[in-house]
């Protein structure tokens, strides 16, 4: 694959022209090249030429880390009270991520062909993205992360929202968001008619080997 680097993102391009993309979100902290060197263990098989768009998120001051400048997709001031999120910066994310997708769809890839993607923070994105789009993707992934604003949901979800399938992966040992963050999340989703593809593993807040295959597959399903 090609690689293509700006200021904005890294994206790389398959060898025969694109018939799908993948817009992967990166966690708090890191940056587009995060997961880049997870691209060629997918092994997609042959037919899905998928285009990976790994965005930069902006550089902000984020209380949580005592307003430490880095790059990150929203202020957190608490992961334990739903009263302190940060509602202006998760909608102005999800606007960027919705912004990528509108380009793949003026490329030429069809919206059920495009996946929305996102590690951490930049899953809790995809997320809040997925629930309120207005027309469905091929799928979402969402890795080790949780439902942010979920009081608005209930007024916000999109029949579109509904029909897009969902990948949540999750590590049963996660010190920095728990498990039941994740549990809790996937189980609202649930109850308001969201179709998730659940797995856990025996790990941190990071990726492991079984997760990889398992969003391999995941994605040749969701992209056939």
């Amino acid at each position: 694959m090609k690689k293509i680097e700006t200021d904005a993102a890294v994206t790389l391009e398959p060898a025969a022209p694109a018939n799908a993309a993948v817009i992967w979100l990166h966690g708090l902290g890191a940056d587009g090249h995060d997961f880049v060197p997870i691209v060629p263990e997918l092994s997609l098989p042959a037919g899905i030429e998928a285009r990976f768009i790994f965005p930069h998120a902006p550089v902000r001051a984020v209380t949580l880390n005592g307003g430490a400048r880095m790059r990150a997709w929203y202020d957190i001031k608490s992961l334990t009270r739903s009263d302190q999120q940060d509602d202006v910066g998760i909608r102005a994310s999800a606007a960027t991520l919705m912004a990528l997708v509108a380009e793949q769809r003026k490329a030429g890839i069809a919206a059920k062909r495009i996946v929305i993607a996102g590690f951490s923070q930049g899953g809790a994105i995809a997320l809040h993205a997925t629930c309120r789009l207005a027309e469905p993707l091929a799928g979402t992934m969402a890795l080790s992360t949780y439902l942010p604003l979920h009081d608005t949901l209930p007024k916000e979800l999109t029949e579109a929202g509904k029909a897009t399938p969902i990948l949540m992966c999750h590590g049963t040992a996660d010190p920095v968001l728990a498990l039941k963050l994740g549990t809790d999340s996937r189980d609202g989703l649930r109850s308001w008619g969201l179709k998730i593809d659940w797995h856990e593993y025996p790990m941190g807040h990071s990726v492991c080997a079984e997760e990889v295959d398992d969003i391999s597959a995941w994605l040749a399903k969701v992209l056939v």
